[in-house]
């Protein structure tokens, strides 16, 4: 699934191209995604110019002169710019008709993502409320993740990949920024120190930062708003599997919220 580094990626490629722009219409080949897609789109968006590209957590906001298009690229999708001769292929879903002919491309082959119009503030969307702070934003430190933990008995993991806690983070950069830290990625958040959430904070902040450098990560199908893949997968240290960066041990594999988890459990603790 595209995760924070993938989405501000995209985000980061398309703002200045698309910016100013102004729509003509909207083309909506299968409007059965994960929310359906309104009927009347084209019409609701024809005329409006775009004032900017925004990201909340996994979702981007393509705001307008009036209102806004919430989306979220779902488990396997993209967003990009395609010319306006290029024909759609089998998964191009929604097209956004720019001025000068081309057009701005939902590719979602799974069906997992979303594209919804609204008005007034984003952050009042029920998609939007009730998320926690931003990881790379100021409001986010190890002081937050201590106070939100006190009590918890769920896998640090899982605490950190909760949307309440921290936005945008996903399995991939869990593993990472956890074992940057040195953290056993299934020892009871409630039980972690102050000051080790706060070299979490630090290393999640860390790990975010180079992938978003980088492009994020590819494994299968992420593409940015060029088209082209993320290279992050060439950095990381213990998703994936193999030998510990640190020690040399092997890497223990475990399941933690339905989702594969890798540890060193020489250097995590």
């Amino acid at each position: 699934m595209p995760e924070l580094p993938e989405v501000e990626t995209t985000r980061r490629g398309l703002a200045p191209l698309l910016t100013g722009r102004r729509l003509r219409g909207a083309t909506v080949r299968e409007p059965r995604l994960r929310y359906p897609v309104p009927a009347g789109l084209g019409e609701q968006v024809a005329g409006q110019a775009i004032t900017a590209l925004e990201r909340r957590g996994k979702y981007l906001i393509l705001r307008l002169e009036a209102g806004w298009l919430l989306l979220h690229l779902g488990m396997s999708g993209s967003l990009r710019l395609a010319g306006a001769a290029e024909p759609a292929g089998r998964h191009d879903h929604v097209d956004l008709e720019l001025d000068g002919g081309d057009r701005l491309r939902l590719t979602d082959p799974r069906r997992f993502g979303s594209l919804l119009p609204g008005a007034g503030d984003p952050a009042e969307h029920p998609r939007l409320r009730a998320l926690g702070p931003e990881p790379l934003g100021p409001a986010f430190d190890g002081d937050h993740l201590y106070r939100r933990a006190r009590g918890r008995r769920l896998a640090v993991k899982a605490f950190l990949m909760d949307a309440r806690t921290v936005v945008g983070v996903g399995n991939i950069y869990a593993n990472e920024a956890l074992y940057r830290a040195g953290i056993r990625p299934d020892r009871a958040a409630g039980r972690i120190s102050r000051q080790r959430y706060r070299r979490l904070a630090a290393a999640l902040r860390a790990v975010l930062e180079a992938a978003v450098a980088a492009g994020g990560t590819t494994l299968r199908d992420f593409t940015d708003g060029a088209g082209q893949p993320g290279y992050f997968a060439l950095e990381l240290a213990v998703y994936g599997g193999g030998a510990c960066p640190s020690c040399g041990g092997a890497l223990r594999r475990l399941r933690i919220a339905q989702r594969s988890t890798w540890l060193c459990p020489r250097c995590q603790r």
